[in-house]
């Protein structure tokens, strides 16, 4: 085999390897805004686990007309990379919370818990300085008194968080 063979076929090797890689950022700090029957607020924290994985926990809050709801979720991800700083993550999670139905969290009467399933798919994007930015889809199942109609809730999200080590 010649140098310059071998040459090529060690940077294709590098170039898929660094192309299959991304970068998962150790901790991220930020905001997730959703719609889901409604509009929730959400403080969101994610820690990587390895390159690969990592799990995310949001501590979100819903203000509506009747009632006012406080959520808890816990989602653990795979993040594949697309390309130089965009990725695509998925994954399963848990949560639940506290509804309260007069819109005030004084009377414990009306005070009800709940808690669902969840699943995870969404893209992001990396930028060079501390920012992560995020758009997600994340169908629940609820567990509860608490959703009307229907036990499933399709909640699209868009994030931006704040990177660091």
């Amino acid at each position: 085999m010649s140098k310059g063979l071998f040459f090529v076929i060690i940077l294709l090797f590098t170039c898929v390897y660094s192309m299959q890689s991304q970068e998962i950022s150790k901790h991220t700090l930020g905001l997730r805004l959703s719609e889901s029957d409604g509009f929730w607020a959400e403080a969101s924290y994610q820690v990587a686990l390895n390159s690969k994985n990592r799990i995310e926990f949001g501590l979100g809050i819903q203000s509506k007309r009747n009632y006012n709801a406080l959520k808890l979720t816990g989602i653990y991800q795979w993040v594949f990379a697309i390309d130089r700083g965009f990725n695509w993550y998925v994954g399963p999670g848990i949560g639940g919370g506290l509804v309260d139905f007069d819109s005030t969290f004084s009377d414990k009467n009306n005070l009800k818990t709940f808690g669902l399933i969840a699943g995870d798919i969404g893209i992001e994007y990396n930028f060079n300085f501390p920012l992560l930015i995020s758009l997600d889809f994340r169908p629940e199942i609820y567990f509860d008194n608490y959703t009307n109609d229907d036990d499933i809730s399709f909640n699209f999200g868009v994030s931006a968080r704040y990177k660091f080590d």
